[in-house]
């Protein structure tokens, strides 16, 4: 079940990338969410099919997304609502995957 949240993460960067290119043509803003989204998406894949480094490569994702959108969020003041809700989002699917890490590693 931990992929659904893999590829809940790959929709929504994947979306937010190919918005961010809508609106303002940014293609950094395309290759970086479509990006983000491709190591969620073999994230999810390798979950499903209970291959190894699934969650690792998920939480190096989060970590990939966290650390782009931390300081947009931050240096924004919190104001804008889309790197406010992707760093949330990064944190908090990071702290699962980090947790399923750990839980794998240390057989519980």
């Amino acid at each position: 079940m931990s992929h659904h949240t893999a590829m809940t993460m790959a929709a929504l960067c994947a979306v937010g990338g190919i918005a961010g290119y809508a609106k303002t043509r940014s293609a950094p803003s395309l290759i970086a969410g479509v990006g983000v989204a491709s190591l969620y998406g073999g994230a999810a894949y390798l979950l499903k099919e209970n291959k190894d480094y699934g969650a690792e490569t998920a939480a190096l994702a989060s970590l990939v997304l966290a650390g782009a959108m931390g300081p947009r969020a931050v240096k924004s003041g919190f104001r804008k609502p889309v790197p406010v809700a992707l760093t949330i989002a990064s944190v908090a699917a990071g702290a699962y995957y980090a947790n399923k890490v750990l839980e794998y590693r240390n057989g519980v």
